[in-house]
């Protein structure tokens, strides 16, 4: 299976997976709206010394996207990954995310914490109280999706003048953007993005949780840079690292310093060689 691009078929929706290289488990996570693909930079790094398995969320890009609102929802997202592990034949990984990914992944390991050997937060999307966030526009964004079409909601909400990003970048994020279904992006943002919990109120439970984690963040992202901030700070063995010039998308933006503090991480934690 390395290097390919396969179908988990147990169980609806079909999910798109690709696995590379052999090693220690490595599973990424990508962000909303985003795919696999983002993380394209990471996976030429790391196949040599790690089985880096990645896959499109439901409702992304070449996953299916059920047409039923109640299909999108955080516990689905779980379940997913989950079953991306089974297919993959992982019993535990290192889990990583970007933004929605890293919310993803943090509530699995809340939910499963034996299986997870490591994890890495990046970028971790604020809740609906942090104005700059996607949380607190996702039932406006959701609408724009549906009334006006994903060019227009995402000029407005995604690569426009108010985002920051230049017009490679927002050219960029605008391919990738409009290869989703529009249903299933209002759908996520609703069932999903919307549901984003305060991390104060987690706190008893990530005071518990006993993983070595990497939270990392890019400077200049003004709705990541708190919340990265705070989990770090609420998680007993968490590390922060903060790439300078990167935005939100801090695998794309800066991808040679992301990666070089994700290789250095897994090597001082050991988690490079095989667990057991």
């Amino acid at each position: 299976m390395t290097g390919r691009g396969l179908l988990v078929d147990q169980g609806p929706p079909r999910l798109h997976v690709q696995i590379d290289g052999h090693g220690p488990v490595l599973l990424l996570a990508h962000g909303f709206a985003g795919s696999a693909r983002n993380f394209n930079p990471q996976v030429r790094a790391l196949r040599e010394r790690f089985r880096v398995v990645r896959y499109d969320a439901r409702g992304h890009a070449r996953s299916e996207a059920p047409r039923e609102a109640t299909a999108y929802t955080p516990e689905a997202f779980v379940e997913d990954m989950q079953r991306v592990l089974a297919v993959a034949g992982a019993s535990e990984a290192i889990v990583a995310g970007l933004s929605m990914g890293a919310a993803t992944a943090l509530r699995f390991a809340l939910a499963d914490a034996q299986r997870v050997r490591g994890l890495v937060l990046v970028s971790f999307p604020p809740d609906a109280s942090a104005a700059d966030g996607f949380a607190a526009v996702a039932a406006r964004f959701a609408e724009a999706i549906e009334r006006e079409g994903l060019e227009a909601a995402g000029a407005r909400f995604v690569w426009g003048p108010a985002s920051g990003l230049d017009p490679r970048g927002a050219a960029l994020v605008r391919q990738g953007f409009l290869e989703h279904p529009p249903y299933a992006l209002a759908h996520v943002l609703r069932g999903v993005i919307a549901r984003q919990p305060r991390l104060d109120d987690l706190a008893p439970a990530l005071g518990q949780l006993d993983r070595p984690t990497l939270v990392v963040v890019g400077e200049g992202d003004r709705a990541g840079r708190a919340p990265g901030e705070r989990l770090a700070a609420l998680m007993p063995r968490a590390q922060l690292v903060v790439i300078p010039e990167a935005g939100h998308v801090v695998n794309l933006d800066r991808p040679a310093a992301f990666t070089s503090a994700l290789v250095s991480w897994l090597r001082d934690q050991r988690l490079d060689r095989q667990h057991g």
